[in-house]
């Protein structure tokens, strides 16, 4: 699930997707800067994972061991990110689903956004194997 506090400019377009005011943010965004589901007043880090992970956790019925992956949009700062996650973990764990592995960064970005999703997947030994696995690409490198 996304928020986004700003659009994008898509250059094939050369004007923000959508715009919002300087109080305003856009729940439940799409990756590729489609406008959400709602608008709402800008709220805190906390307020904002209150919702995301009330509407995710709602779907996953079941506690566990999870991924979390807080991705930003292009536009937020890796230090806001690390507040998202924060935020989100908290929650979680308060549901009984224990972040196990985690991954925060601007990685897939909808060019110059503001705002972040978040992504929760439980996680059982053959996922979290696979999870674990080395990689090595441009992005994202570990166990090689």
């Amino acid at each position: 699930m996304g928020v986004a506090l700003t659009s994008c400019t898509v250059p094939a377009a050369g004007q923000p997707t959508f715009t919002l005011a300087e109080d305003e943010m856009e729940m439940g965004v799409g990756i590729h800067g489609e406008p959400g589901r709602r608008r709402v007043r800008l709220g805190s880090a906390d307020s904002i994972a209150d919702e995301m992970i009330g509407a995710i956790a709602g779907d996953l019925d079941q506690a566990g061991d999870a991924l979390l992956l807080v991705n930003g949009f292009g536009g937020t700062p890796l230090m806001e990110l690390y507040l998202m996650y924060n935020a989100a973990r908290a929650r979680l764990e308060k549901r009984g689903i224990r972040v196990r592995r985690s991954l925060v960064g601007n990685l897939v970005t909808s060019l110059e956004m503001a705002g972040c999703s978040i992504t929760v997947s439980l996680l059982d030994d053959e996922i979290a194997a696979l999870w674990d696995a080395p990689v090595h690409t441009a992005a994202l490198r570990w166990g090689v």
